[in-house]
């Protein structure tokens, strides 16, 4: 049985895990004892996350991957079942910001770029991992969503839209899969402390106004994030599945 703390014996692939959350996450499935296969873009990036994982005794495996491409998504999964024979724990992280600025202002570029990482990357991962963990008799998958997957938030429309398909995607796959034993959950952060949010926001919100319009009055670590994917991913959620899980501060209560 794992817990949100032991992952001992257990094979974890985590997609979108090179820089932010995807590398705490990569990192904290380490120190809880898993193994851990890893995709992302940005090889010197990859390189040390793998080594950070190696430093903590457990074998890794980097494939530098670009989620947009469905032969690379095949290729880090083959990859991943011929190193590590079965595939215990998928995380599905990767993701891009795109421009900050009203949706008039955005273009059909703008859009597939976001879409095609955030939306359908989570697809192609999904559809890739969830015929592996039938074939094993389960497994837990967890996708990257956002509080902006659970409301609207102005002027990141397409990025907003991205992360509300990234929910529906999450529960109809944890529907299609319960009777395999497979669990699908989503976690949804507000504002976390990672390159992502800089880029998103600088320039035209400040951090400070962000984090004082949060209720517990700051933004979120990368670990924090983290540690919530390591418990939906264990045997302590065994009864979870099909959830979108806030990690906001009090962010969509308020």
């Amino acid at each position: 049985m794992t817990t949100a703390t032991d992952f001992s014996g257990c094979n974890v692939l985590v997609i979108g895990a090179t820089t932010g959350i995807g590398r705490a996450t990569a990192i904290a499935f380490a120190e809880a004892g898993a193994n851990v296969a890893i995709g992302g873009l940005g090889e010197a990036d990859g390189r040390a996350v793998e080594a950070e994982i190696k430093k903590r005794g457990r074998d890794a495996l980097f494939l530098e991957t670009d989620v947009r491409h469905e032969a690379q998504i095949e290729r880090l999964i083959a990859a991943t079942v011929a190193r590590f024979k079965r595939i215990h724990v998928a995380v599905n992280n990767a993701g891009t910001e795109g421009r900050f600025a009203p949706l008039q202002e955005m273009s059909a570029a703008d859009f597939d770029n976001i879409i095609g990482v955030n939306l359908r990357g989570i697809f192609l991962g999904l559809k890739h991992e969830i015929p592996h963990m039938i074939a094993q008799g389960g497994g837990a998958i967890v996708n990257m969503s956002s509080n902006a997957g659970l409301k609207a938030i102005a002027n990141i429309a397409i990025y907003t839209a991205s992360k509300h398909g990234v929910a529906g995607l999450t529960k109809a796959a944890a529907l299609e899969t319960a009777r395999a034993n497979i669990r699908v959950n989503a976690v949804a952060p507000g504002a976390v402390e990672t390159g992502l949010l800089h880029r998103m926001v600088d320039g035209h919100v400040p951090i400070s106004a962000i984090a004082d319009s949060t209720p517990m009055g700051r933004i979120s670590q990368p670990e924090e994030i983290a540690r919530a994917i390591l418990f939906l991913a264990s045997d302590s959620a065994s009864y979870i599945t099909g959830h979108i899980m806030p990690i906001d501060g009090g962010g969509i209560a308020g």
